[in-house]
């Protein structure tokens, strides 16, 4: 076991000693303030639009998925009342299913009142300008 431990450490050793030679080889294509964006700036499509506006869609799409889950919930809450057959476990659960999917759909418009505020304010303060 000390043999195997003693073999670890020492071929990390080996490999940070190494790692920078290997690093200092590839410096060509970049530079300090590159990164590597220009040497594949060709290849990929970078985006050019605002990161505040992708943000803002990421959250909005987000969002909307979270609530397209929470009025499914509802539905099958509904359905599973409609078919409960009065029977009255059933129906509690399909009423407590129906309750959480309204919870979950009030939480998210009230998340996407904030996002959209949020936003707002820091669009109209990061913008050129006076801020409105």
């Amino acid at each position: 076991m000390k043999q195997i431990v003693s073999m670890v450490a020492s071929l990390g050793l080996a490999a940070s000693v190494a790692m920078p030679m290997v690093v200092s080889a590839q410096s060509d294509s970049l530079t300090v303030n590159d990164l590597g964006v220009n040497a594949i700036q060709g290849t990929v499509k970078l985006g050019s639009g605002d990161i505040r506006s992708t943000a803002a869609r990421i959250i909005n799409v987000a969002l909307g998925f979270l609530g397209i889950i929470a009025v499914v919930i509802v539905l099958i809450g509904g359905f599973q009342y409609m078919i409960s057959g009065g029977n009255d476990t059933k129906t509690a659960e399909a009423r407590q299913l129906i309750f959480a999917g309204i919870i979950g759909l009030a939480i998210i418009l009230s998340a996407w009142a904030i996002t959209s505020f949020v936003i707002s304010r820091l669009v109209s303060a990061t913008q050129d300008g006076v801020p409105t």
